[in-house]
């Protein structure tokens, strides 16, 4: 039997949102030993991530990176209502993943010791971003 669940991850503009610990409980929920854990985002303009989960300065060096990578006010953008920071965003999100799986094993998500689950937020507003988490054997 499949478990569904939709979790709102509530961001304050461009940055690695963690949600780890919610997402290894909706695993402890569902009372699965050994599956998959598929969380999908449902917008456009974030994106998912499995990264290190220790240090900080892992997080900031990659938005940087990122940022420097698609730079906001590009000239060739024609998809500019929605402010400075919409059309990279998309981009961004094209780059990155909208989808990740994660296998579960012995009822607990088979992270690697540093790892961490991100929702990465490429607009610069806060949102209420939705997963769709859904566990399956």
């Amino acid at each position: 039997m499949s478990f569904s669940e939709t979790l709102i991850v509530k961001t304050q503009g461009q940055a690695l949102h963690e949600f780890t610990s919610e997402l290894e409980q909706l695993v402890s929920k569902s009372r699965k030993t050994i599956g998959i854990c598929h969380i999908f985002v449902r917008h456009t303009s974030c994106s998912l991530l499995i990264q290190e989960n220790a240090d900080p300065s892992a997080k900031r060096d990659l938005e940087q990176w990122l940022n420097r990578l698609v730079p906001e006010n590009d000239p060739l953008y024609t998809h500019i209502y929605e402010g400075a920071d919409d059309m990279p965003a998309h981009i961004k999100a094209a780059l990155t993943a909208t989808t990740l799986s994660i296998p579960i094993v012995d009822g607990r998500l088979a992270l690697g010791t540093w790892q961490g689950t991100y929702l990465w937020e490429h607009r610069h507003g806060s949102h209420n971003r939705q997963l769709v988490i859904h566990i399956s054997d």
